[in-house]
């Protein structure tokens, strides 16, 4: 038998990962992996099409239906020129705050589900827990549909998922959805003072960019749905965070390249959205094409993401509210793995330590009583399951 850590200790091994979404979390996954089985738990890896990432899931308790899942992500955001006080990838406690790059987002979770998990398979359980970890998270919740696919068959489907997001331990049961694209606008370059004859990219791609705007007045100016309402902003956003193209100031631009996000309340079609987008850009690039035939528009997609949506009667919110004690309404406008959860087929709802607004932060923290606060939830969750 191995030796049991704490979530301090599981919390250190796991910081000390440097888990960037452009790297491999590999490292961090064989660790796992191993400090698992020196306990006698069999885990599963689900690698990506580059083999350089994997997913971690694994079961303990009666080998049945309907359990509860923790579930996390591995992967991190850089911190290429944040200043950092202290080494992001080592754990430093200070005033009461255990600093750290993903203390908050969300490794903090992460070791507190390890730990439980161990402790439920010491544990006389009467209802499984399982533990999924997975990656690329950050950049648009990339590896979680493959990871939850690679469960179903595999361990026996549990009927509750706590994603364990930073929300201060609190009961989050909804979120936006979203999808982004990026766009490159490929035009033609000619002299700008005859510019009636070239196809100037940044021009054409301001037109898109202005139905960003404008989608985004009409639905401010909108009087929002009763789930809508619950959210700020009580409706759907567009936007454009970079742009870049252009080669000098007296010819028209040959290129421009620029990203659309969306981030879709509950209760919009975001299909239908895809498709008032993807129509507006077939509109712009037929006003290029009208001139030079040969430009045109490509698009990229970037992700695609359901929102997590407010269960009636849900079994996940019900277990943590019993757990926590926490009974008024949260939803945030950030995403999460949850809603993939949910069309998976899992009752899902958003519980972990720490506050959203230190994520992806220089001197990113997480608090050692959110870290305690968490370690008594996964102590009453083990309870809980034992009957």
């Amino acid at each position: 038998m191995g030796e049991r850590l704490t979530p301090r200790e599981i919390l250190d091994k796991l910081v000390g990962f440097p888990t960037v979404s452009r790297d491999s979390n590999l490292p961090l996954i064989e660790w796992v992996d191993d400090y698992l089985k020196g306990h006698g738990i069999e885990a599963h890896r689900h690698y990506d099409e580059t083999n350089e990432k994997a997913a971690l899931f694994a079961h303990v308790g009666p080998w049945e239906e309907g359990g509860v899942v923790l579930s996390g992500h591995t992967d991190v955001v850089p911190v290429d020129g944040q200043p950092w006080g202290t080494d992001p990838f080592s754990v430093v406690e200070k005033d009461g705050k255990l600093f750290g790059r993903g203390t908050c987002d969300m490794k903090g979770f992460d070791a507190l589900a390890i730990w439980a998990l161990v402790e439920g398979h010491y544990s006389d359980l009467r209802r499984p827990l399982q533990l999924a970890l997975s990656y690329d998270e950050e950049i648009g919740c990339l590896g979680a549909p493959p990871m939850i696919r690679a469960m179903q068959p595999i361990v026996p489907k549990a009927s509750a998922v706590i994603v364990g997001e930073p929300s201060m331990m609190q009961a989050v049961t909804g979120h936006k959805g979203g999808f982004g694209y990026h766009l490159h606008v490929q035009g033609f370059e000619v002299h700008s003072s005859i510019l009636h004859t070239g196809v100037n990219a940044i021009l054409y791609g301001a037109k898109i960019i202005e139905w960003v705007n404008e989608m985004n007045a009409a639905n401010m100016a909108a009087e929002p749905g009763e789930i809508a309402a619950m959210f700020d902003p009580p409706f759907t956003t567009l936007h454009v965070g970079t742009i870049k193209g252009g080669t000098a100031h007296n010819i028209t631009a040959k290129d421009c390249w620029f990203g659309v996000d969306f981030r879709v309340v509950p209760g919009d079609d975001v299909e239908d959205w895809r498709k008032r987008f993807l129509a507006k850009v077939a509109e712009v690039e037929a006003m290029m094409q009208a001139v030079v035939p040969e430009t045109r528009i490509s698009l990229e997609e970037r992700f695609q993401l359901p929102g997590l949506v407010p269960e009636e009667n849900g079994e996940a919110e019900s277990i943590v509210r019993r757990l926590t004690g926490d009974n008024a309404s949260h939803v945030v406008s950030y995403g999460t793995e949850g809603g993939q959860f949910q069309e998976g087929g899992y009752s899902a709802v958003i519980c972990g330590p720490g506050d959203i607004a230190q994520a992806h932060q220089p001197n990113e923290y997480l608090t050692v009583a959110q870290f305690e606060a968490g370690q008594g939830f996964m102590a009453r969750l083990l309870d809980l399951l034992r009957g």
